[in-house]
């Protein structure tokens, strides 16, 4: 009985621990929630661009290719301008050597590290995740990515913050291995936007949204095509429900 009365305490304890630790993520209003939401495509191209000169140095997106881009509006001869700024391992040639070449719209997105060691080697021992399926792969995804971008603040005064660590308030433990990446004005928007840190922080948001789950209208389609088809289902079956029963009172 004791020790029943002891586990209790115990996952009480670390229960009251865990709820005085929780870290309370905003909540954004995004385009493509709700039933008839979608990607705002301005919103994603620009995102692109944080993407590109922002965030590629570190992160890979190794499950998007260039030609998926079409999605986002962008034009066939674009898409190959954008894929042509990147070399692309290949290989072996004829003499059975590896060669770097111009990615084309059938590449996958160019990785910064040529593997896994070289990466940690160039963070301090760190691993820049993978932001194909980030905003999938975290709790409360886009509003957690867009607070995280946001979160970088001073630590309090009584928060140690070791070297090469930085404080953000949004983040587990208030301490990540990634400086910030946005200061205003870092990006230059060719559609004339002003940088702001939130905007560049909603935009490539959106972009890895859209990433992480490029079918989400498709399935929104769908799924409205499938609502509307049980819909008249129902009436015609009551309709013969109706004429079936008619003369039985």
């Amino acid at each position: 009985m004791r020790g029943l009365f002891i586990l209790a305490l115990s996952l009480l304890s670390l229960n009251t621990f865990a709820a005085g630790s929780k870290i309370d993520i905003p909540k954004y209003d995004w385009s493509w929630k709700g039933f008839f939401g979608t990607y705002d495509r301005a919103s994603a191209q620009r995102g692109l661009k944080v993407y590109r000169e922002v965030c590629a140095g570190c992160h890979s997106m190794d499950l998007i290719a260039y030609r998926n881009l079409a999605d986002l509006g962008f034009s066939e001869a674009h898409i190959k301008a954008i894929a042509a700024e990147y070399l692309i391992p290949d290989g072996p040639n004829d003499e059975g050597e590896m060669f770097e070449r111009e990615a084309i719209p059938s590449d996958r997105f160019a990785n910064p590290y040529p593997n896994v060691q070289a990466a940690r080697a160039a963070n301090n021992g760190a691993y820049p995740p993978d932001l194909s399926l980030i905003v999938k792969a975290r709790p409360k995804g886009a509003d957690y990515l867009k607070a995280l971008l946001l979160g970088y603040v001073e630590a309090p005064a009584d928060k140690e913050v070791p070297e090469g660590q930085y404080y953000n308030k949004y983040m587990d433990g208030n301490l990540i291995a990634m400086p910030s990446p946005l200061s205003e004005g870092i990006v230059d928007y060719d559609d004339g936007t002003e940088a702001t840190m939130d905007q560049m922080a909603t935009d490539v948001t959106t972009f890895l949204a859209w990433a992480a789950e490029p079918s989400l209208e498709d399935r929104k389609r769908i799924g409205l095509k499938v609502i509307l088809f049980l819909f008249v289902l129902l009436v015609l079956a009551y309709i013969s429900k109706q004429q079936i029963w008619r003369d039985i009172k």
